[in-house]
Formats: C-alpha cells, structure tokens, sequence
C-alpha cells in the first residue's frame, strides 16, 4: 500500500506566503500533552511549535503529539534543546519534519544542522528507515532518495554573532527559514527582558530585511499584539503569537482575580 508523508513547512510559506500574501501565524506547545496538542491542531491556527528546549518534551511525548494533531490542518515544527546530530536524528526517526533548530550563530552550525537532517554523501543522518516511523516502517515508497524533500530546516537567529552572520547564514543550501528570538537576543545584547528594546527591534528587522533579499522566509516570536503586528509589516512570513501554558496561566489567574476575594476584604478584580 502506498504511503506518503505530509508536506513540509517549506511548502507551506511557498504556497500560503508565497501566493496568498499572508503570513502564517501559529503557537508554542509546551505542556507535553498530546491532548492539548491536539486541541491547539483544531484551533484554526497555521502551525504550531512543540519545544523540547525549554518544555519538558522527551521522544516519548513528541511522538505522542505528533500522532495526536495528525490529520488536523495544521503544519507542526519541532525544536531540539540542541544543535546536535544524534538529536536530529532521533527527532527525524520519530518522524519530526519541520525543525526548528536553536541558537544558530554561524554558517558552521547552519551548514551542521542542515547535514543532520541529510543522508550521506549530502549529509551525515543515520540510516534507519526501517525501524522508523519517518519511513512508516519503510512503507513509504523511496523514502531515503526522497528523504531531504520531506524535511524543512529552520534555524534560529537569538544571539548578537547570528545577526552579525545572518546575511551569510541564509545563503546555506538547505536553510529553509530562520527564525528570530527576541528573549535571548536581547539579553545576547545585555537587554536582558526587554525584548521591546529599540535596539533588539532594530535587530529583528534587520535579521527580516536580510531574508527578504536572500529571497527566504524569516519568522519572529512575538506575544505582544501590537509587536507581532509591526514586525508582520516589516515582512515576516510566520510569527508565533501565544503559548498553551501562557494562555492557561494568564486565564487561571483572571479568574482567580475576579472570583476570589481579596484579603482585605475588598471586592475581587474584575478583568
């Protein structure tokens, strides 16, 4: 019977970006629950980002997740807590691919992401298409000569040295997109929490700028509405606007504001 995996987020910016003019918006899941996974698949948003760099995401609940949003109409990017070839390919085994790899600050790392996700001589992943679920178990028809197309690399631009490099790191064959994190851009840049900081934003559009003549896509992360809004203008083809375990923070705390009464006896805060 053959099989096919799906199309990667590389398609995705082509023909939504690309075509339509706009740009794909989606969310962090941190939680590690494939069932908040896959209430976030069904939200109506572009795609979604499951972290292992600061969530606790093992192999197990990545795939646990990645079963749990398939057949919604959502794309879904991985990020490793490394840029380590082992990693990715444990990550593309489990059948991740859309990578999004962290602290990327040179054309070396970019070219050594990108050789983690290829097989030999292009690159260096490990062959194991039999035992894996990237190949369905070696179900899917020609899956190692194919197996690059079915993987999109995105690297991540979060530090001084990346957007000093950034113009070279987009010309890395193989680099899809980057992606740029404000959080520890800024404190690269000794602007510790103040991603709002004229000199972290001047940054970011400078990282957007540089892909928009490279000819490639460049996402931000952006909480901050009326940010997300201004770096969508300055030319970002993907953003991430929110986070499953911000959104179920923030909503448990207006909730205990508004319903439980305050020590002093005063009325309780109505949001």
């Amino acid at each position: 019977m053959p099989l096919r995996v799906e199309d990667t987020f590389r398609d995705a910016l082509r023909s939504e970006h690309g075509e339509a003019g706009r740009a794909l918006a989606g969310m962090w899941v941190c939680s590690g629950s494939p069932l908040i996974a896959e209430l976030c698949a069904g939200s109506g948003l572009d795609w979604l980002l499951v972290d292992a760099e600061h969530s606790p995401n093992g192999l197990e609940s990545i795939l646990s997740q990645l079963q749990a949003v398939n057949g919604y109409p959502v794309h879904t990017m991985v990020r490793p807590p490394v840029n380590d070839t082992v990693v990715i390919k444990q990550y593309l085994d489990l059948g991740v691919q859309n990578l999004l790899i962290p602290m990327v600050n040179s054309v070396a790392e970019a070219e050594a992401a990108v050789a983690a996700t290829r097989y030999p001589p292009e690159g260096v992943r490990g062959v194991g298409s039999a035992l894996a679920r990237a190949a369905r178990w070696n179900r899917v028809p020609d899956y190692l000569v194919r197996a690059g197309e079915t993987v999109s690399v995105t690297v991540q631009i979060e530090s001084t040295a990346a957007v000093e490099a950034v113009e070279d790191i987009l010309k890395v064959d193989g680099v899809d997109a980057v992606f740029i994190g404000p959080s520890d851009l800024a404190a690269s840049m000794g602007l510790l929490g103040q991603q709002e900081h004229p000199d972290v934003r001047a940054a970011v559009e400078h990282c957007l700028s540089a892909a928009e003549a490279a000819g490639k896509p460049a996402g931000v992360n952006a909480f901050n509405p009326a940010t997300a809004q201004h770096y969508l203008a300055n030319g970002a083809g993907f953003i991430l606007v929110g986070a499953d375990v911000a959104l179920l923070a923030r909503g448990s705390e207006a909730l205990a504001a508004q319903f439980i009464r305050p020590a002093d006896g005063g009325t309780p805060a109505s949001y």
